[in-house]
């Protein structure tokens, strides 16, 4: 039997440890050199003192009724004073293990443990605990792990410019803004200050720049630029620290994979409790061959903010076959494509939203010429990423497709401007579904969704596929489609 580490003490007592601050204010405030000076703060604070004790004593002792223990069988964590709780998980149900290291907890020897099963919606953890070394060791021991003897060679290990890369392609200038207003919330006026500061400077040497360039580029247009560029570049960092030293390791039954620099996360997943892998491609990765894999399975990439990556950029032809164990597969020909002339299903509202971007302007600059310039501005970093969209989806008509082969299913599609490669086991699947509205009715198209298991079940929907293929996928894959859905 084991207790979980003393530093749960704190976080047990942590929703009402902030009453500290009123005797810490008090004894700031009538501190003064006296010999008798401990006595009186005493004398005055006594009353929040003695709530303090309480708060950390009832801690204790719900940490000290938190017991771990085992069974031959099951990992069991009893937990509760008046009310019990006691919550089993058999070792054969677990799909993966977690160990993170925060920098803060390595003086203390202290870890968070996580573990996950296929149970439950949500990505919810099944149990998640602070353990010390001695708890860690004998729970680990227990959890899936890789035979040294057994261990696929050739595994391609990413290097530092695979992380790099990835941090770039992934990296995004919204989950910027979120860390800037994180940091906004938390660093209160320092933080604004800062930021504000170093936004006015920047833009205020980018607008010298653009005066000696004769470049009419208004003041707001430049603090909107820099702002979003600065995002980016936030999340390209964070991201870096997040995924480096990245590290993988598995043989036929589990994996092991391990990466971060100032959060050093490890995991342990049970390979057949895999739901699918996805190889992940934007429009820059798909023409020179790059991909980041991805896999679906509970628990890993459940924390806050975090990719389930199973490798970061690689060259799809550097997979090799080695993978194939774990599902990744290249190289595989779609058997059903998408048809080009559904072209429309791709494209039509893509080009009506680029072609609306330049007149929109003209109205608004007709509507407010003192803001023209500002618009025009805007005009053209809108048509930038809609073009960009029409371009991505015109591929998308090209390369969208299934394969089916062998016991194993791969689909290809896009969601916005991503291009996903999605393979699993055919009895992964969990619903089929065709749509088809009167336009593709008369031509014999139809849309194709393929939703796969998983505490959240992910669809992947095809457009413009043949009716008559989508019934020939449908049957082979055990279902049946309706016949109002018009061939």
């Amino acid at each position: 039997m084991y207790h979980e580490h003393p530093l749960k003490i704190l976080k047990y007592s942590a929703k009402n440890i902030w009453l500290l601050i009123f005797p810490l204010i008090r004894g700031v405030y009538t501190y003064h050199f006296d010999k008798d000076w401990l006595y009186s703060w005493i004398k005055g604070a006594w009353f929040d003192i003695a709530v303090l004790g309480a708060i950390l004593l009832f801690g204790f002792i719900r940490w000290y009724f938190s017991r771990i223990d085992f069974t031959s069988e099951e990992l069991v964590h009893r937990d509760g004073v008046f009310v019990r709780v006691n919550t089993y998980i058999p070792f054969r149900n677990i799909s993966s293990a977690t160990i993170e290291c925060p920098f803060f907890m390595l003086p203390f020897n202290a870890v968070r443990f996580r573990c996950d099963t296929r149970a439950g919606i949500f990505k919810t953890v099944d149990m998640k605990l602070i353990v010390g070394k001695k708890a860690r060791e004998a729970i680990m021991q227990r959890m899936p792990d890789i035979d040294e003897k057994n261990k696929i060679e050739g595994i391609p290990q990413p290097n530092s410019l695979s992380v790099l890369l990835f941090s770039v392609f992934f990296s995004s200038g919204f989950s910027g803004t979120v860390y800037l207003a994180t940091f906004f919330f938390k660093g209160g006026d320092i933080a604004y200050n800062i930021i504000m500061r170093s936004l006015n400077l920047i833009t205020e040497e980018t607008a010298k720049i653009t005066d000696k360039l004769l470049l009419r580029i208004p003041t707001a247009a430049i603090f909107i630029g820099v702002f979003f560029v600065g995002s980016w570049f936030v999340s390209f960092i964070v991201n870096l620290f997040r995924y480096g030293m990245f590290s993988i390791e598995c043989d036929k039954n589990s994996m092991k994979i391990a990466y971060g620099i100032i959060e050093r996360k490890e995991y342990r997943i049970k390979n057949s409790h895999i739901n699918y892998t996805d190889m992940r491609q934007n429009l820059i990765m798909k023409v020179i061959g790059a991909v980041a894999v991805n896999i679906s399975c509970a628990g890993y990439g459940a924390s806050k903010n975090r990719l389930p990556v199973l490798l970061p950029v690689k060259n799809e032809k550097s997979l090799g076959k080695n993978l194939q164990v774990i599902g990744v597969y290249s190289g595989i020909e779609n058997n059903y494509s998408a048809q080009a002339a559904g072209i429309g299903s791709y494209l039509l509202i893509p080009l009506i939203v680029a072609a609306l971007i330049i007149p929109s302007h003209d109205w608004a600059a007709r509507l407010f010429p003192r803001f023209a310039e500002l618009s025009l501005f805007v005009a053209v970093m809108l048509e930038i990423p809609a073009v960009w969209f029409v371009i991505v989806k015109l591929v998308a008509l090209m390369t969208s497709g299934i394969a089916i082969y062998d016991d194993k299913i791969m689909v290809r599609c896009s969601k916005w401007t991503k291009f996903h490669t999605v393979v699993s086991s055919r009895d992964k699947i969990v619903k089929l579904e065709v749509e088809q509205n009167l336009l593709q009715a008369l031509s014999g198209r139809c849309a194709l969704s393929i939703w796969f298991g998983g505490e959240e079940h992910k669809r992947f929907k095809i457009k413009a596929m043949s009716v008559k293929e989508a019934r020939k996928i449908a049957h082979i894959l055990g279902y049946k489609v309706a016949d109002k859905v018009k061939a």
